[in-house]
Protein backbone atom coordinates (compact mmCIF):
# COMPACT_ATOMS: atom_id res chain seq x y z
CA UNK A 1 0.00 0.00 0.00
CA UNK A 2 2.87 2.90 0.43
CA UNK A 3 3.95 2.43 -3.23
CA UNK A 4 0.69 4.00 -3.81
CA UNK A 5 1.02 6.94 -1.36
CA UNK A 6 1.68 10.57 -2.79
CA UNK A 7 2.89 13.54 -1.32
CA UNK A 8 2.58 17.04 -1.27
CA UNK A 9 3.20 20.61 0.96
CA UNK A 10 0.42 21.23 3.22
CA UNK A 11 -1.10 24.83 3.24
CA UNK A 12 -3.35 27.20 5.14
CA UNK A 13 -6.09 25.64 3.49
CA UNK A 14 -5.19 22.16 5.00
CA UNK A 15 -5.50 23.03 8.92
CA UNK A 16 -8.94 21.68 9.85
CA UNK A 17 -8.53 18.30 7.65
CA UNK A 18 -4.53 18.14 9.14
CA UNK A 19 -6.05 18.77 12.60
CA UNK A 20 -8.46 16.37 12.45
CA UNK A 21 -6.25 13.21 11.14
CA UNK A 22 -3.89 14.25 13.97
CA UNK A 23 -6.18 14.31 16.93
CA UNK A 24 -7.63 10.84 15.21
CA UNK A 25 -4.63 9.69 15.18
CA UNK A 26 -3.76 10.19 18.83
CA UNK A 27 -7.11 10.98 21.26
CA UNK A 28 -10.04 9.70 21.61
CA UNK A 29 -11.65 6.42 20.87
CA UNK A 30 -11.12 6.59 17.47
CA UNK A 31 -7.42 6.12 17.98
CA UNK A 32 -7.56 3.24 19.73
CA UNK A 33 -7.88 0.93 16.81
CA UNK A 34 -4.45 2.09 15.82
CA UNK A 35 -1.17 1.28 17.97
CA UNK A 36 -0.06 5.12 18.23
CA UNK A 37 -2.79 6.03 20.36
CA UNK A 38 -2.21 8.41 23.50
CA UNK A 39 -5.51 8.28 24.62
CA UNK A 40 -4.67 6.72 28.34
CA UNK A 41 -2.05 9.83 28.86
CA UNK A 42 -3.74 12.49 27.20
CA UNK A 43 -6.90 14.52 26.33
CA UNK A 44 -8.22 17.77 24.44
CA UNK A 45 -6.05 18.63 21.43
CA UNK A 46 -2.61 16.89 20.31
CA UNK A 47 -2.49 20.18 17.87
CA UNK A 48 -3.82 23.42 17.95
CA UNK A 49 -5.30 24.83 14.34
CA UNK A 50 -2.76 28.63 15.59
CA UNK A 51 0.25 26.59 15.88
CA UNK A 52 -0.48 24.30 12.42
CA UNK A 53 -0.98 27.41 10.59
CA UNK A 54 2.06 28.38 11.94
CA UNK A 55 4.24 25.78 10.87
CA UNK A 56 2.89 26.32 7.53
CA UNK A 57 3.35 29.72 6.96
CA UNK A 58 7.30 29.42 8.37
CA UNK A 59 10.16 29.31 6.63
CA UNK A 60 12.46 26.42 6.54
CA UNK A 61 8.81 24.07 8.05
CA UNK A 62 7.12 21.82 5.91
CA UNK A 63 3.97 20.32 7.02
CA UNK A 64 3.61 17.28 4.35
CA UNK A 65 0.32 15.82 3.40
CA UNK A 66 0.42 11.75 2.43
CA UNK A 67 -2.51 10.88 0.13
CA UNK A 68 -3.56 7.99 -2.15
CA UNK A 69 -4.56 8.29 -5.63
CA UNK A 70 -8.63 8.02 -5.94
CA UNK A 71 -9.15 8.87 -2.83
CA UNK A 72 -11.71 11.97 -1.96
CA UNK A 73 -9.74 15.75 -1.86
CA UNK A 74 -10.56 15.94 2.06
CA UNK A 75 -9.53 12.61 2.79
CA UNK A 76 -5.58 12.75 4.11
CA UNK A 77 -4.02 9.55 5.19
CA UNK A 78 -1.23 10.72 6.91
CA UNK A 79 1.21 13.88 7.95
CA UNK A 80 4.73 14.99 9.76
CA UNK A 81 6.15 18.00 10.17
CA UNK A 82 10.01 19.26 9.25
CA UNK A 83 11.64 21.58 10.13
CA UNK A 84 15.00 23.46 10.24
CA UNK A 85 15.80 23.71 14.01
CA UNK A 86 19.36 24.89 14.31
CA UNK A 87 22.10 22.58 13.34
CA UNK A 88 19.39 19.42 12.42
CA UNK A 89 15.68 18.76 11.26
CA UNK A 90 12.88 18.26 13.81
CA UNK A 91 10.36 16.33 12.98
CA UNK A 92 6.95 16.45 14.36
CA UNK A 93 3.00 15.83 14.20
CA UNK A 94 3.70 12.46 12.34
CA UNK A 95 0.26 10.54 12.08
CA UNK A 96 -1.19 7.89 10.33
CA UNK A 97 -5.36 6.77 9.77
CA UNK A 98 -5.60 4.55 12.80
CA UNK A 99 -7.16 2.01 10.35
CA UNK A 100 -4.22 2.40 7.80
CA UNK A 101 -1.59 2.16 10.54
CA UNK A 102 0.49 -1.01 9.99
CA UNK A 103 0.73 -0.63 6.01
CA UNK A 104 3.82 0.89 5.45
CA UNK A 105 2.31 4.50 5.06
CA UNK A 106 4.15 5.86 8.40
CA UNK A 107 7.42 4.02 6.86
CA UNK A 108 7.17 5.95 3.72
CA UNK A 109 6.26 9.23 5.55
CA UNK A 110 9.10 8.90 7.48
CA UNK A 111 11.43 7.62 4.26
CA UNK A 112 10.09 11.46 2.55
CA UNK A 113 11.14 13.22 5.74
CA UNK A 114 14.74 11.89 5.71
CA UNK A 115 14.67 12.92 2.05
CA UNK A 116 13.08 16.02 2.73
CA UNK A 117 16.12 16.86 5.63
CA UNK A 118 18.68 15.54 2.98
CA UNK A 119 17.86 17.53 -0.03
CA UNK A 120 15.57 20.23 0.70
CA UNK A 121 17.07 21.31 3.68
CA UNK A 122 20.09 20.20 3.68
CA UNK A 123 20.50 19.04 7.25
CA UNK A 124 22.24 15.91 7.74
CA UNK A 125 20.49 14.88 11.11
CA UNK A 126 16.90 14.60 11.61
CA UNK A 127 15.42 14.62 15.30
CA UNK A 128 12.31 14.31 17.47
CA UNK A 129 10.62 13.99 21.32
CA UNK A 130 8.38 11.11 21.73
CA UNK A 131 6.48 10.80 25.17
CA UNK A 132 9.17 8.61 27.10
CA UNK A 133 6.76 6.29 28.11
CA UNK A 134 5.56 5.50 25.01
CA UNK A 135 8.67 3.06 24.49
CA UNK A 136 7.02 0.91 21.91
CA UNK A 137 6.63 3.69 19.71
CA UNK A 138 10.83 4.88 20.61
CA UNK A 139 11.51 1.03 19.87
CA UNK A 140 9.80 1.23 16.28
CA UNK A 141 11.72 4.44 15.62
CA UNK A 142 15.08 2.64 16.91
CA UNK A 143 14.43 -0.13 14.46
CA UNK A 144 14.59 2.52 11.99
CA UNK A 145 17.66 3.77 13.10
CA UNK A 146 17.30 6.24 15.73
CA UNK A 147 18.68 6.32 18.79
CA UNK A 148 17.81 8.49 22.55
CA UNK A 149 20.28 10.89 22.49
CA UNK A 150 19.81 10.73 26.45
CA UNK A 151 18.50 14.33 26.34
CA UNK A 152 14.84 15.07 28.35
CA UNK A 153 12.50 17.89 27.87
CA UNK A 154 9.68 18.55 30.18
CA UNK A 155 5.95 18.19 28.86
CA UNK A 156 4.24 21.26 28.58
CA UNK A 157 1.90 20.69 31.38
CA UNK A 158 -0.73 23.60 31.60
CA UNK A 159 -0.40 24.17 27.77
CA UNK A 160 -3.91 23.19 26.63
CA UNK A 161 -2.79 23.49 22.91
CA UNK A 162 -1.11 20.18 23.34
CA UNK A 163 -3.36 18.15 25.41
CA UNK A 164 -4.69 17.67 28.87
CA UNK A 165 -2.70 14.78 30.80
CA UNK A 166 -3.70 12.00 32.52
CA UNK A 167 -0.72 11.90 34.51
CA UNK A 168 1.84 13.91 35.79
CA UNK A 169 5.04 11.91 35.13
CA UNK A 170 5.17 12.65 30.89
CA UNK A 171 8.45 13.85 29.28
CA UNK A 172 10.11 14.33 25.83
CA UNK A 173 13.14 11.70 25.88
CA UNK A 174 14.86 13.22 22.36
CA UNK A 175 15.53 10.92 19.41
CA UNK A 176 17.98 11.78 16.28
CA UNK A 177 19.12 9.89 13.33
CA UNK A 178 22.48 10.91 11.16
CA UNK A 179 21.18 10.76 7.45
CA UNK A 180 23.55 9.36 5.22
Amino acid sequence: MSSTIRFRRATSSDVAALTSLVTSAYRGESSRSGWTTEADLLDGERIAPEVLRADIERPDSHVIIAKRPGDSTHELVACAHVARDKDAAYFGMFAVRPWLQGHGIGQAVLAEAERMTREELGLERLRMTVIDVRLELIAWYERRGYHRTGEYLPFPYGDERFGTPKRDDLRFAVLEKTLT
